[in-house]
């Protein structure tokens, strides 16, 4: 498959406005004159199966038509048959793709930092038949549950607590509503009545934290605005903890987080690290990369591997 583009196509909707555009986008593809095979996604896990299989199949660059979450099981499958540094005599027998992304998600957070935007597919393609590259790191959750221990990895950001959960009933309520934008409403509402807290317990340099919080976001990039001066190439995670604020301070922070002065709130405690423990999660809803972690998750450790991954930009 050498030079070969192995594209993944993860449809937000079943309409027939997502599948007319996925027809204009192998169109484009074609007239480019790349070099490509495609598969489309259609089952839970499906872009991780499919980027292990590409990836053992010898393809040079795996090109992700999706958000967020498609990108993080692309990223898992690539890891799953490739290795990663800590384990190169095994890496050496499979070489690992680049890996890209044509945005087309509800969140496109890693996306839009390198500067490509949802519905600028053409755009996109063009800057990645450029093949710059840029070695990015890669967050390594170790999570424990009561089904054993796994270990998965993220480009964007972990989350725990009140973010995760507003991923997680943003899906229920786009499914009642069938559309993006009042989905986020009801979720956000839904939440910021409720104004949940979780007592967790981690440890984050030399402190030990053990404190009710609303939630934790743990960043190599940007994090959905929690995390804005991490940057996924500097070999460290930005932490933020957002305690539990009074009503009119949660509003203020949000009016912080929208205007990106998230990090001046006097509820949010920041921290610079390579390793952060939790114990204890508070039995807080986790996600890494908008993709929601399933089970009650007793210990999470985070950590990052740096420049472990070739990223086309």
């Amino acid at each position: 498959m050498q030079n070969k583009w192995g594209v993944i196509y993860c449809p937000k909707t079943a309409s027939r406005r997502a599948a007319c555009r996925w027809k204009r986008i192998l169109r484009t593809l074609r007239n480019e004159g790349i070099a490509f095979d495609h598969a489309v996604s259609d089952s839970r896990g499906a872009v991780e199966r499919l980027a292990a299989m590409m990836t053992k199949a010898g393809y040079t660059t795996i090109v992700v038509v999706g958000g967020d979450s498609a990108l993080n099981e692309a990223l898992n499958g690539i890891l799953s048959v490739s290795g990663t540094s800590e384990n190169a005599p095994d890496r050496a027998r499979i070489k690992r793709p680049l890996l890209g992304i044509i945005p087309n998600g509800y969140g496109n957070d890693f996306a839009r930092y390198w500067g490509f935007e949802e519905g600028r597919y053409r755009e996109a393609i063009r800057k990645l038949i450029l093949h710059q590259r840029r070695r990015v790191d890669v967050g390594r959750a170790r999570i424990t549950t009561e089904a054993g221990e796994e270990t998965r990895y993220f480009l964007n950001c972990a989350n725990v607590g009140l973010a995760a959960t507003l991923i997680q009933l943003r899906k229920k309520t786009r499914t009642f509503f069938g559309m993006t934008t009042p989905a986020y409403i009801a979720s956000a509402l839904a939440l910021l009545f409720k104004r949940m807290r979780y007592h967790m317990s981690f440890s984050v340099n030399s402190e030990n934290i053990s404190h009710d919080e609303m939630t934790v976001c743990i960043g190599s990039a940007t994090g959905y605005g929690q995390t804005p001066s991490a940057v996924p190439y500097n070999g460290a995670l930005d932490v933020t903890a957002v305690s539990h604020p009074q009503l009119l301070s949660l509003f203020n922070g949000l009016w912080l987080l929208f205007t990106n002065r998230f990090l001046t709130h006097e509820s949010v405690k920041v921290w610079r690290t390579r390793h952060i423990a939790f114990t204890d999660t508070g039995k807080a809803t986790i996600s890494l990369d908008g993709k929601i972690v399933h089970g009650h998750v007793s210990q999470l450790d985070i950590d990052i591997l740096p420049e472990e991954l070739d990223f086309l930009i």
